[in-house]
């Protein structure tokens, strides 16, 4: 395989981690909320809770993406198996 393939299969795998983990986090916090919190909260606070549950889980999905990334960066050598996204513009001198 050739960088800009790994470069493709990368993006691919770490969009699709990223969902994951952010439905899962998403269906774990809405069972958590229905099975204990939903009786507490008074039904003028319900209509929030499915807004605060999906940001949450958007959250949790973002801070475990970046503490995986910056693992798999300390592992594993970029530019060596990697195509860079963006070209630079000008070369440094």
């Amino acid at each position: 395989m050739n960088k800009k393939a790994n470069t493709m299969l990368f993006i691919l795998g770490a969009t699709l981690f990223n969902i994951l983990v952010t439905v899962i986090s998403f269906l774990l916090l809405f069972i958590i909320y229905a099975k204990f919190i939903y009786d507490i909260i008074p039904e003028t606070g319900r209509s929030w809770s499915f807004t605060l549950i999906f940001i949450l889980s958007i959250l949790i999905s973002f801070f475990l993406y970046r503490y995986l990334f910056k693992y798999l960066l300390a592992k594993i050598d970029v530019e060596k198996y990697f195509d860079p996204l963006f070209a630079r513009k000008y070369k440094k001198k």
